[in-house]
């Protein structure tokens, strides 16, 4: 008699778990480690070096997320006086179709908006120009030459 199955059969490789769950704290990791060692087969036990071993490595997973806390928290305040150095200044799109004097700017995850004084907005990337003012009007008879 065939039996139908009611679930593929491979539905732990289909699914993914989200990003976060994959971190592991300091007590996640104590609670593992705790774990382990009651479940350790008595007549072999681990031996301590492994134990000594584990936590090094840990130690060095949790220095290095706390350095990129660090650094995250460096750029974020290096973000911040550049956004707030760029008020006042006149910027030019690429393609010269937006310009004007910054009247203030907006913090995004991916970037910096500069809002102008015309109240048009102009993402500060690649290729824009920022300068202290605006460029000097040239006189026609020179545009000529």
């Amino acid at each position: 008699m065939p039996i139908n199955a009611i679930a593929p059969a491979n539905t732990y490789g289909t699914q993914h778990a989200p990003a976060s769950a994959q971190t592991v704290d300091y007590q996640s990791f104590l609670r593992l480690l705790v774990a382990q060692m009651k479940n350790q087969d008595p007549t072999a036990p681990m031996d301590s070096t492994d134990y000594v071993a584990q936590l090094a490595t840990f130690s060095q997973v949790e220095q290095s997320v706390q350095i990129n806390a660090k650094l995250d928290g460096i750029l974020q305040a290096s973000t911040f006086a550049q956004a707030g150095g760029l008020i006042g200044k006149y910027i030019t799109s690429p393609d010269k179709q937006v310009a004007g004097t910054i009247k203030e700017v907006r913090l995004y995850s991916d970037g910096i908006m500069a809002v102008l004084t015309n109240g048009q907005e102009l993402p500060v990337w690649a290729g824009v120009s920022i300068t202290d003012g605006p460029p000097p009007a040239q006189d026609p008879e020179e545009q000529d030459t």
